[in-house]
């Protein structure tokens, strides 16, 4: 079946006995888990894609508790822990001019105004007023930049390439 995937959501533990499993969100869009709602479980070597109905939704503790169709008690869904939820392009949701999705983001070279480069987003983080992009940088550690006007000045996911104005001190 092999389909071209998005990542929702990364499937973390069971939860009970009745067939839960428990997911950290990796969407800005809440109502990817709405009951009713196709999914795709991907294996951790993403070999393998299965695809399941929520049939239940919650949060609990910071975890998104889903239920799916047919799968009613933990054996089920036990060897799910590990992989990740994800949608097809199609059930997308379209965006406004100057959004992006996260997989658009993640991968893309970033450079300060000047054209010193800084190294590559490799996470987006979603603490929250706005999103933080984890920047790894070669031969040193990581910096966080914060997804906002005064700081993120063009973004061509085409390009790969985001060009920034470090506030001072950002990049230390």
């Amino acid at each position: 079946m092999n389909k071209d995937l998005f990542t929702i959501g990364k499937v973390v533990n069971t939860h009970g006995v009745r067939g839960e499993i428990r997911v950290i969100q990796v969407t800005d869009f809440e109502d990817r888990f709405e009951v009713g709602n196709e999914v795709y479980w991907v294996s951790p070597d993403s070999k393998e894609q299965v695809p399941l109905t929520i049939d239940a939704y919650r949060t609990h503790k910071n975890f998104h508790l889903l239920h799916f169709q047919g799968y009613d008690n933990i054996n089920d869904v036990e060897r799910f822990k590990g992989g990740k939820l994800a949608i097809t392009k199609e059930q997308q949701t379209p965006l406004d001019e100057g959004e992006f999705y996260y997989h658009e983001i993640i991968g893309c070279h970033v450079e300060t105004t000047d054209g010193s480069s800084i190294g590559k987003v490799k996470e987006i983080l979603s603490p929250g007023a706005n999103d933080v992009w984890v920047i790894q940088r070669p031969q040193q550690k990581d910096v966080l930049i914060p997804y906002i006007e005064q700081v993120v000045k063009h973004v061509d996911p085409e390009n790969e390439k985001i060009i920034i104005e470090p506030m001072e001190g950002l990049l230390e």
